[in-house]
């Protein structure tokens, strides 16, 4: 298995404007194969799927190889993936669709270091409902989350853990397995948001044990689009329909109106470009994403190693955390200098990261005392060069 880094960023049509991307959090570069997808779906078709004409069956095609793309991505099956425009719409929809009455006396417990897609819909009907939420907390000096927290406050009447895989800020990458456990021993729903962890590793939501996964494209280059995959299709039917069309079935009963299908293309597409990020990859999609994952991984692991010393080593920057595992985001603050600072100096030197990145754990460790975080996150197509920039600009702080 090989990783050619300089293979790969000439994917990316867009890397020849020069500029240094760390901020996949807000969307990472588009390939040009996603690019030419959604641009030849949008110049072949336009047609509703219901229709008996050649074109309404190739939007039936691509709305199926979505579904099945997006399966051989997170180990699931074709029939248990809902599509949407967003993470967020998805999530939000996933919690009108259960019934009050599971909520009614019931508990939820949620992540401090999830992102407010997966915290804000459970909070608002827990509120609505009068349902008990729980914290998970992380470590403040490390930033990992205890999987041990999980069961001390599961109790019989909690109905939903919803947690992220991997922080979007500081990279921990969570205990999932101990999260299921909890939740299933007491019958509870377990939502993984898998978000910040898709473009990193292999997500496999039969060994996570989670009853829903969410994932959105825009973090591995595809299209503004996500879904949720559920690990038994089964699940749907029991679930309120939130389709606005009486007669849908299956995953359609928690879709709202018609999807994009240029998007969808899109999506496909992205996921085959991770799938053919290693370029000796071979068998299966879902193999081949495997192949290309770990091939990855292994390249990002090292670079991060080099980030983080890199960071360490500059006296005007504090890091935020150190997990044992993780996936290669990273937060830190520069004393006396507000993040927005930070953040517009970086882009004058032509390098993109991001600042006050919204979250309950920096709030809850005082990282907006320090006038805030700045995020940075590697990609498929970082280099040790791009490292490199990104401390020079920092020194030029002062």
């Amino acid at each position: 298995m090989t990783f050619d880094v300089a293979r790969v960023r000439g994917l990316f049509p867009a890397l020849g404007d020069g500029w240094i991307y760390f901020d996949p959090q807000a969307g990472a570069q588009i390939p040009g194969t996603v690019a030419s997808a959604v641009a030849s779906a949008f110049r072949g078709f336009v047609a509703a799927p219901s229709g008996g004409y050649p074109a309404a069956a190739h939007t039936r095609t691509i709305v199926a190889a979505a579904r099945q793309a997006v399966a051989d991505l997170v180990g699931g099956q074709p029939d248990g993936v809902v599509l949407g425009p967003s993470r967020d719409r998805l999530l939000g929809t996933l919690a009108e669709a259960m019934s009050a009455r599971v909520w009614l006396g019931s508990g939820v417990v949620l992540c401090k270091l999830d992102d407010e897609a997966n915290q804000t819909p459970w909070l608002r009907l827990a509120d609505r409902v009068g349902a008990t939420v729980k914290w998970a907390e992380a470590d403040i000096e490390t930033g990992e989350v205890p999987g041990w927290q999980f069961e001390q406050l599961t109790t019989s009447a909690t109905s939903l853990i919803a947690v992220t895989l991997a922080s979007s800020t500081i990279g921990t990458t969570i205990d999932v397995a101990a999260a299921a456990q909890a939740a299933h021993a007491v019958g509870a729903l377990l939502v993984v948001d898998a978000t910040s962890a898709a473009p990193y590793e292999l997500v496999d939501i039969q060994a996570l044990g989670a009853d829903v996964v969410v994932v959105s494209a825009n973090r591995w280059g595809g299209p503004q689009y996500a879904a949720l995959a559920f690990r038994d299709p089964a699940l749907i039917d029991r679930l309120r329909p939130t389709s606005v069309d009486p007669t849908a079935r299956g995953v359609e009963r928690l879709e709202m109106g018609e999807h994009q299908y240029a998007m969808l293309a899109g999506l496909v597409a992205s996921i085959d470009h991770l799938a053919g990020l290693d370029e000796t990859s071979s068998g299966t999609r879902r193999e081949r994403l495997e192949q290309s994952m770990y091939s990855v991984r292994e390249y990002q692991q090292k670079l991060l190693l080099y980030l983080l010393e890199s960071l360490a080593s500059a006296p005007q920057v504090s890091l935020i955390g150190a997990p044992e595992r993780r996936v290669p985001t990273v937060s830190f603050t520069v004393p006396g200098v507000p993040a927005r600072k930070v953040v517009q100096r970086l882009a004058d030197n032509g390098i993109c990261a991001l600042g006050d990145q919204p979250s309950r754990f920096f709030d809850s460790v005082g990282v907006p005392d320090f006038g805030g975080a700045v995020t940075v996150g590697l990609s498929a197509y970082s280099t040790p060069y791009d490292v490199d920039q990104l401390i020079r600009a920092l020194g030029s702080l002062g």
